[in-house]
């Protein structure tokens, strides 16, 4: 268990640093370019989902948070459940980013509204001078925006022409990568697990064994 931990913490150390620095830095909406136009830090402020999505008023927001609390201990419970019954590498770890990028937007929704000031498009926020929320009413934070493709339609077109097209225009951060990546894994080790495949092999001699015992039959009864 000891090194699929070390990632866990490993995402969650890369996250928060990455995160209180664009807090502390950035004013709501400010950007840094990595890779000219296609490679952006866009910060934004979202009330949990993924990808910049919001859920609208308080309640939703309270609601959003404990259901994400009772969805990483659940992810959590299983992961070890992974790991006593030792099932693939892929899958353990594959689970481990999953746990992590839950755990590292619920630490957001938990303080960050409580030892944070609010961020505006003025002024950068303050760290323990006033939060701007209540425990579990943090903002999650985001920042890389990948804009694949940032143009307009052709001038032409009906009902659309001229007006700005985006091809995923989506704000994540360093959890949702890692929620992504983890579901992506996950999904590769359950379509090549060994222990399927396995499966099949015994299901495939089971089926083959009355053939070839009936082949044997016949045989014997011919050279008699």
């Amino acid at each position: 268990m000891r090194k699929p931990l070390i990632l866990i913490f490993a995402i969650l150390i890369i996250d928060q640093i990455l995160k209180i620095w664009i807090k502390l830095n950035l004013t709501l909406g400010e950007e840094i370019s990595l890779i000219g136009d296609w490679c952006k830090i866009h910060f934004i402020e979202n009330e949990g989902m993924a990808f910049g999505m919001s859920f609208g008023g308080d309640w939703g927001k309270l609601f959003l948070s404990i259901f994400r609390i009772i969805a990483s201990i659940l992810i959590f419970v299983y992961f070890k459940k992974l790991i006593d019954r030792k099932e693939s590498k892929l899958t353990i770890y594959s689970m481990a980013l999953i746990f992590a990028g839950a755990v590292g937007n619920i630490i957001d929704s938990l303080f960050y509204g409580l030892i944070f000031s609010d961020s505006s498009f003025f002024h950068s926020a303050t760290v323990f001078q006033g939060g701007y929320g209540t425990f579990l009413h943090g903002r999650v934070v985001d920042m890389f925006y990948l804009p694949i493709i940032d143009s307009t339609f052709p001038s032409w077109l009906p009902f659309f022409g001229s007006q700005p097209f985006h091809f995923f225009n989506a704000i994540f951060n360093i959890a949702d990568i890692s929620i992504t990546f983890g579901v992506l894994i996950l999904i590769v080790s359950i379509v090549f697990s060994p222990k399927k495949n396995k499966d099949i092999n015994s299901a495939n001699e089971v089926e083959s064994q009355p053939k070839v015992e009936t082949e044997n039959f016949i045989d014997n009864i011919i050279q008699e």
